[in-house]
């Protein structure tokens, strides 16, 4: 029998990510506030976004300690993860 063909990956999201995609991401963590204005990061909630932005764009992120630091908000987060995607693709 023949070896089933490789499956093919998921297809990549070209779309920048925004605020709201970074919240719907975090839903799944049981300590997130529910409260959808919530701004403040902790770094289980940082590391979390790493990987499903990593997941999702199927780029890895090599961040340095330094742009983890500057993740402590969503804002941050949606600027620094959207310039990290990008240099990751070239």
């Amino acid at each position: 029998m023949p070896d089933p063909a490789p499956m093919d990956p998921a297809p990549v999201d070209p779309a920048p990510l925004d605020r709201a995609q970074l919240v719907s991401m975090l839903a799944p963590l049981a300590h997130r506030s529910r409260d959808p204005e919530a701004e403040r990061l902790d770094s289980m909630e940082v590391a979390w976004l790493v990987h499903q932005v990593e997941q999702r764009y199927q780029v890895r992120l090599d961040l340095d300690d330094g742009q983890l630091a500057r993740m402590r908000t969503l804002t941050d987060a949606v600027q620094l993860l959207n310039e990290s995607v990008a240099a990751g693709r070239e």
